[in-house]
């Protein structure tokens, strides 16, 4: 009914014939937005922004912010410098509506263009700022410029816009531990996020090779652990080192600056800090929390280390409890990420502080004693009113209560969580790695190995088949990574994550039965050329290339 409402509408206010389409016109109005919209109908005709087009946008903070937003994107390129109004306009007007009888999931929205201008209707102001992002898709690339485009005519193809996202956690990750990044770079990395209306970026913080986050009580975390003495040149194992120091860490001010424009984008952010493995950092920091006392150093190759934080000694809660205050005070969001992967449970075995815990805690062995410390953490962050997010070896042992898994070791984590009613975020290593290799190694730089092309990333289904529709229920929706052990650069970053991260969103907003690969590839077609223009240094090879190890089996 909605949908034919605003047919009507548009049918008696124009007095204009209409042709719809399934998706999209040959020529000029084609609809090329990504990720692709749940329900699009074109019709004949088009808008033409001017510097008379006003931006019409209902009272409150974030509505207005939503419109200064929209306006800030608009008038670089085209010159004009749009009022944002709040009493009505019948023509030439960009409408920001909220309206509680749009119905769906969050960031639900419509949005029609017709002869009077745009109305993008929602029932809360993240829906307008979806709204935003597809009229921003609609226009034509160039919008993107930052320079005047003198004597370009700024058409809107009329179109009836139905959308809404298939899942509520739509995420990319991005480690700064291993190859630090300034926060000039992240902020473009959430503007990308929001322009492919993905609404979580996942801070990966600390590592073995460097701690990225001011702790005001414990300064030796970014005076000693943010810095490596050097660096492993090539592959792992290559035993070859640049021999220069390399570090870099936030500043608190700096992460609040950060999560605020991410909060300003509809984004959550939420941090990672390891635990209790990848913690060498830490420990060459505040040698005490380790089994062994140390002497540790920060990690200068990649890999896995024995090292841990000691499970058995009081004073790691004591820091961690202490330094994950601190992030809370920084970080607003709901859920925080504590790792849990990857730790090596040779120094516990060995260590009399942590046998005495799982003797003294009635644990069966050092994978309970592993649960012991994740639920023990979990525990503090829920009396915060705080929840957890782990890796899937967090599995192991006994999942704590209320925690949410990360599935990356393949969906199996992920299946096993859902069926104990526990949320699961799918981000398997085949297909959601942008790590890895995406066309054939001899023509890439250096990558960590792999092969995941694009294809690949679109095709997933975050849903397995394993489970029930009860249990898929628990599935939030899938994540991409993005660990940078070979990515020194932020060019290297957008180019090993674009074109992937873009399948990435459709995976997490559009319907599956309106996906489609021919589709998408010809939609990419124009998106990457408004990539381009946003100076992304993305990978323009097919986004189906062929792994050659493959191909030499056949």
């Amino acid at each position: 009914m909605k949908k034919l409402f605003y047919l009507m509408l548009i049918i008696l206010g124009s007095g204009m014939a209409f042709c719809s389409s399934p998706y999209t016109k040959s020529g000029r109005g084609e609809v090329n937005i990504v990720p692709k919209p749940a329900d699009v109908t074109i019709n004949d005709g088009f808008f033409i922004l001017n510097q008379g087009t006003a931006i019409v946008a209902d009272s409150g903070t974030e509505v207005n912010s939503v419109a200064n937003y929209m306006a800030d994107i608009l008038r670089p390129s085209t010159g004009y410098v749009l009022d944002v109004k709040h009493e009505d306009a019948e023509s030439n007007r960009i409408k920001l509506r909220i309206d509680k009888s749009v119905k769906g999931n969050e960031g639900v929205y419509n949005l029609v263009v017709d002869k009077n201008g745009v109305t993008i209707s929602a029932p809360e102001p993240v829906g307008l700022f979806y709204g935003v992002q597809s009229l921003r898709q609609l226009l034509p690339v160039e919008i993107e410029r930052k320079s005047v485009q003198e004597g370009k005519e700024w058409d809107i193809p009329f179109v009836i816009i139905n959308d809404e996202p298939s899942f509520r956690y739509r995420g990319l990750h991005l480690d700064v531990g291993r190859h630090f990044f300034p926060p000039s770079f992240i902020k473009k990395y959430i503007d990308l996020l929001a322009l492919h209306k993905m609404n979580v970026f996942h801070w990966h913080l600390t590592e073995d090779q460097g701690w990225r986050i001011e702790i005001k009580k414990y300064p030796k975390l970014t005076e000693v652990g943010s810095v490596r003495k050097e660096t492993l040149v090539g592959h792992y194992g290559s035993d070859k080192y640049d021999g220069k120091p390399y570090g870099g860490f936030y500043t608190q001010d700096e992460v609040r600056d950060i999560v605020a424009y991410a909060k300003e984008r509809f984004i959550t952010v939420i941090p990672e800090i390891e635990m209790p493995g990848h913690s060498l950092a830490a420990l060459a920091s505040y040698p005490e929390l380790g089994c062994t006392g140390g002497p540790y150093e920060v990690a200068t190759t990649w890999g896995v280390f024995p090292d841990v934080y000691c499970a058995g000694n009081d004073q790691v809660f004591t820091f961690l409890e202490d330094v994950l205050t601190e992030v809370m005070d920084m970080f607003p969001s709901e859920y925080i990420h504590i790792g849990g992967d990857e730790c090596p449970k040779i120094r516990w075995k060995e260590c009399p502080k942590c046998q005495a815990r799982i003797k003294n805690e009635g644990l069966k062995n050092e994978h309970e004693l592993q649960s012991y410390f994740i639920r023990r953490i979990e525990k503090f962050f829920n009396a915060h009113g705080r929840q957890i997010i782990g890796w899937d070896e967090i599995l192991e042992g006994g999942l704590a209560p209320k925690a949410t898994v990360m599935s990356w070791r393949g969906e199996k984590g992920g299946i096993a969580a859902a069926k104990q009613h526990h949320d699961v975020i799918m981000t398997p290593g085949f297909a959601l790695y942008f790590d890895h290799y995406q066309a054939d190694p001899a023509t890439q730089p250096l990558a960590i190995g792999g092969f995941t092309n694009t294809k690949t990333v679109y095709n997933y289904n975050p849903l397995p088949k394993a489970l029930n529709e009860k249990e898929a229920g628990y599935i939030l929706g899938a994540q991409g990574n993005v660990w940078t052990e070979y990515m020194k650069t932020p060019e290297y970053v957008e180019y090993m994550a674009y074109p992937r991260a873009c399948a990435l969103a459709e995976i997490d907003w559009t319907p599956g039965d309106k996906k489609n690969w021919d589709d998408f590839v010809k939609r990419m077609d124009v998106h990457k050329k408004r990539l381009k223009e946003l100076n992304v240094n993305y990978f323009d090879g097919p986004m189906d290339a062929q792994n050659p190890k493959k191909q030499k089996k056949k």
